[in-house]
Formats: structure tokens, C-alpha cells, sequence
């Protein structure tokens, strides 16, 4: 059987997809780990790991694979419906980034997982990504169907940016460097194990390194209690190159203000860290209850065999949202950049069918529209 005579350039792009939306098909040349500690599960002499899902990356035979099955049956196909976008209330989310103490907990979609947040007085902004691609290039690679819900300088002053891994649609060097040199001072970045030297070399330093499980305590904005950002696990990987995989770490973020709860699990498989995540949370949460508002991944999971260990579908990301015990979840990493073989508005059907099935009501698991605010009730 022969391939389609597009294949180099059908090749090149699952190359760089792989890169962008963090498809395990590379082999590492491992180093030495400096932060090594052989009494965690998630460590190795190397890099990191997974400790409790079986994560094996997968080799370009499997991406000829794939990509051939792809090219056979048309995938991604067309979406039926374009990914809603609403004009951006600017005016709003300028207004509470000065409001200090009285700020209203609000989250803004940007796009894929860029999330602006707006709680504890603070703005915080998570894997931001504005460029046009998601890719080591700036001519090839998967490329945004519609235009970030805000520009940077539509942006309040950011405090802190939340980066859970070093995948090219989650860590984007331009976005970066434009939140590092934006009016009124750097942002803090807090960052997994490992990425500090990353962006050391891009001349950026106001960094924080953490592992899983550590908590990094912010300065408190004017009349508000301090903000704790714990660094959490995650079922997923790392590698910008050909030759790093692994070797730094991955996560998502749980952030604990007096005025609200949010985690943002980042990129992830589904595992038994988000049960876990939940019972050390529970302290913190004695009153109040659990998580207010839950940003889990809902795109980029097909197909299930190639995809499963890295990426939840919509059905184990209601079931993250009930294993985390969250008040409400909304769906992130959907609707803009083509990683994966479902089309850009499938994952919304494929949600709105999980929701039934796990009796999980709409309004406590939505999406939200590019560029939409949602203004959370305080704890």
C-alpha cells in the first residue's frame, strides 16, 4: 500500500505536532538529574517519570501509523461549528486587576490553556500563548483557528505566570518574553524542576522552581491575605527537542486565595493523582468546601491509542472533576490549535455526553467562549 505522495510534508508536520501538543514519539539522551531525590516516586537518575500510570512514548512507526490512519479516513475533519468567541470586557478585567482586596474572582479564556485569573487581589495567567503557531517554527505547525481572546497589551499587569510543562503550546518563548517586558515590571514565573535554566538563557530570572507537592507563597496584594501556589502531578511528559524528553519536570497548579480555590490540573492522563490532590487539598478546604473552579483539559485526545496515557478525553475529565470533588470545572486545551484527530468543536459534544452519563449537571462542567469573562462567586 503506498502513501500519499504528501507524505515528507505529512511527516514534517506530525514532527513538529508531536513537539507543539506533546505527543511522546521522541527518543531522550539522557543526563545526569541535578535534582535527583531517590526517596520520590517521580524522580529518576535521568529526569522524571510517571510513577503510576504505565507511560511508555510512542516510536515513529507509531506516528507513520497514525498519521497514515489520518490521511486515509480525512482526519481531523472540518468542525460543524466554529469555536464561539465573544469581544473581550476589557474595560471589566482592567477594572478589578486595580480593585486590590475587593478584586472579584474572575477567570477570562484566551484560548487553548492560556487562562487569565483574577483572584486574591492578583493576575495571574497560565501557559500563555498568543503566537499565531504552536511550533518550533514560525512557518510550520499546527496554527490557531481564531485570534487570542486578548492581546498582551489588552492584558492587565500580569504577577504571576503559571507554566506547567515546556510542550510548544503551553510554553511559547515570544509570549514569554513579551510578559517579561511588560510595563510596570516582570512577572513572577513559576515554573516544574528544571525549566529555571530554560528561561535563564532567555534572559528572564524572576523564576521559581518547584517540584510536586511544594508550595510557593506570594506576596499578598494590598489588603488581601497572602496567595499559596502548590505545584500538583500530573500523568504527562516533557521535551522541546529531539534529545531532552523527560528531562524536566510537568504539573498543574493549585492556587489557594482567601477569596477562592482554583487548580488548573495542566496536560495529563488520567491517574489517581487527582484523588490524591483532593485529600491533601482537604485541609486547606475545612471550610468552604473543595476547589471553586477546576481548569481540566478536554481536547487533543484522539486517537485513544496513541493518545490515552497524555491526554484525557471529555468522559475522564468529568471524572477528574469528580475525583478532585471541584464546585465547577471548565474545559481548557480545546477549540484552537489541530494536535490531535477529533475536529476543533468535538470535544463540546463528547463533554455534554460525559456530563450525562456521569450525571454531572451543565452549569458545574462548562466551556466558555474566547475572550468570555466569568465573574466566581467567593468562597
Amino acid at each position: 500500500m503506498r502513501l500519499p505522495s504528501h507524505r515528507p510534508l505529512r511527516l514534517t508536520l506530525a514532527l513538529l505536532a508531536a513537539l507543539a501538543g506533546g505527543v511522546a514519539v521522541l527518543q531522550s539522551c539522557a543526563t545526569a538529574n541535578p535534582h535527583f531525590q531517590a526517596d520520590k516516586a517521580h524522580h529518576q537518575p535521568g529526569g522524571f517519570r510517571n510513577p503510576h500510570v504505565a507511560f511508555e512514548p510512542k516510536g515513529m512507526l507509531s506516528v507513520l501509523q497514525w498519521q497514515w490512519d489520518a490521511a486515509r479516513n480525512g482526519l481531523p475533519p472540518a468542525p460543524s461549528q466554529p469555536t464561539p468567541q465573544v469581544p473581550a470586557d476589557v474595560a471589566f478585567i482592567q477594572a478589578n486587576a486595580q480593585a486590590g482586596a475587593a478584586m472579584q474572582p474572575a477567570i477570562t479564556w484566551v484560548g487553548h490553556s492560556t487562562m487569565l485569573v483574577q483572584m486574591g487581589g492578583l493576575n495571574l495567567i497560565t501557559d500563555p500563548v498568543f503566537s499565531e503557531r504552536a511550533s518550533p517554527v514560525p512557518f510550520l505547525g499546527p496554527q490557531r483557528a481564531q485570534p487570542p481572546g486578548l492581546t498582551p497589551a489588552q492584558l492587565p499587569r500580569i504577577d504571576v505566570v503559571l507554566v506547567s510543562h515546556n510542550h510548544y503550546d503551553h510554553l511559547d518563548e515570544a509570549s514569554v518574553r513579551q510578559l517579561h517586558a511588560q510595563p510596570g515590571g516582570a512577572p513572577l514565573f513559576i515554573v516544574p524542576l528544571g525549566l529555571k535554566a530554560w528561561f535563564a538563557d532567555i534572559g528572564i530570572t524572576r523564576v521559581v522552581e518547584l517540584d510536586w507537592w511544594d508550595t510557593h507563597r506570594l506576596p499578598a496584594a494590598p489588603g488581601a491575605p497572602p496567595v499559596d501556589v502548590l505545584l500538583t502531578p500530573a500523568q504527562h511528559w516533557s521535551g522541546r527537542t529531539l534529545s531532552d524528553r523527560l528531562q524536566t519536570l510537568w504539573g498543574g497548579f493549585a492556587v489557594f486565595a482567601d477569596d477562592l480555590h482554583l487548580i488548573y490540573t495542566g496536560d495529563t492522563g488520567y491517574s489517581p493523582d487527582f484523588q490524591e490532590i483532593r485529600r491533601r487539598a482537604q485541609p486547606r478546604q475545612a471550610t468552604g468546601g473543595g476547589f471553586d473552579i477546576a481548569l481540566i483539559p478536554v481536547g487533543a485526545y484522539e486517537p485513544r491509542w496513541f493518545m490515552r496515557a497524555q491526554h484525557v478525553n471529555p468522559a475522564e475529565a468529568v471524572q477528574i472533576h469528580r475525583d478532585l470533588g471541584a464546585k465547577r470545572s471548565t474545559g481548557v486545551h480545546w477549540g484552537t490549535f489541530n494536535l490531535a484527530d477529533e475536529a476543533l468543536d468535538e470535544p463540546a459534544a463528547a463533554l455534554q455526553r460525559a456530563r450525562e452519563t456521569q450525571g454531572v449537571a451543565d452549569d458545574a462542567f462548562f466551556l466558555m467562549a474566547v475572550g468570555e469573562t466569568r465573574k466566581l462567586a467567593r468562597r
